[in-house]
């Protein structure tokens, strides 16, 4: 028998060695490319064009940050109109969403199924471009902030029915219980409700901000002006205009670091996020699979 035990113990170390040796495989797989991406970011454009992608470059460089944040760069600019439109979008977007989710879980919603099967409509047809950009720019949505921020801030009908199922899935209870000691809708769902949502708050919010950072696509549509260019839209015209130069033969002072341009604008623009998903790490997993079983 203890022999038998000992052969188990060391089977089960063996075992768990194997899944850790794996996890750490595809971990330094996915870490690899990053570290990649921010070295070329410092390397010169001579020793990318002459070397390729390196770990190890013969020349390093400062050039593409300092193109990014030179003295009349609008790139802090930019980044304060990110930074901006994502944090007053996701906070209201996820208001919005959470109180969708929250009314059409609710059995004291009469008409929730069809309402439901409105939103979920949504989902499979579309207006198209032209109503959108023409109501857009009928309701004073052009060539300002708010070009960036309303159009998008109408909830994603997937994050609405994530909120949904989630909230059906907590006990009925809580709010007849709640009603009975005379609470209002607005206090048990955002004093009894909202602190249980957490997790897919957290995943919702976490699907917000990325799409608000990465949206580009408005700023094409409906802004001109360079001071309301968001930090995605305003590095594309300049890596075009980077583009140009290189075609045009204009490379006074050495090539233009097209290469290491294009790492560093990643870097720029991937860090906020990177930065921003460890807090919200611990709920992201339990939101999306609670909010997808349940209901």
């Amino acid at each position: 028998m203890m022999r038998t035990g000992s052969t188990a113990g060391l089977s089960d170390k063996i075992q768990r060695g194997i899944i850790y040796v794996i996890i750490g495989a595809f971990a330094l797989f996915c870490f690899l490319p990053l570290l990649l991406m921010v070295i070329v970011s410092f390397t010169s454009e001579i020793s990318i064009i002459a070397n390729g992608y390196s770990f190890f470059p013969a020349e390093w460089s400062l050039r593409a940050y300092r193109m990014l944040f030179a003295s009349n760069s609008l790139v802090p600019s930019a980044y304060r109109v990110t930074i901006t439109v994502t944090l007053i979008g996701t906070l209201v977007a996820v208001l919005i969403t959470y109180g969708a989710g929250y009314t059409l879980a609710s059995k004291q919603c009469r008409y929730r199924d069809t309402l439901s099967l409105y939103f979920y409509i949504t989902m499979v047809f579309s207006a198209g471009l032209v109503p959108w950009y023409m109501i857009n720019r009928n309701m004073g949505f052009y060539n300002n902030l708010w070009a960036l921020i309303v159009p998008s801030l109408m909830f994603s009908p997937f994050n609405m029915f994530l909120m949904r199922n989630f909230i059906r899935g907590l006990p009925e209870e809580l709010s007849e219980s709640a009603r009975i000691d005379g609470a209002g809708e607005m206090r048990i769902a955002f004093s009894i409700y909202f602190p249980l949502a957490l997790p897919v708050v957290a995943t919702v919010t976490l699907f917000y901000a990325i799409a608000y950072w990465n949206n580009f696509f408005n700023a094409i549509m409906l802004v001109r002006d360079r001071e309301f260019f968001p930090l995605q839209m305003l590095l594309f015209r300049i890596q075009s205009e980077i583009t140009e130069m290189r075609m045009i033969g204009m490379v006074g002072g050495g090539l233009p670091p097209r290469e290491g341009f294009i790492m560093a604008t990643a870097v720029i623009t991937m860090g906020p996020i990177i930065l921003l998903y460890p807090f919200l790490q611990k709920y992201f997993v339990k939101g999306i699979v609670v909010g997808a079983v349940k209901g």
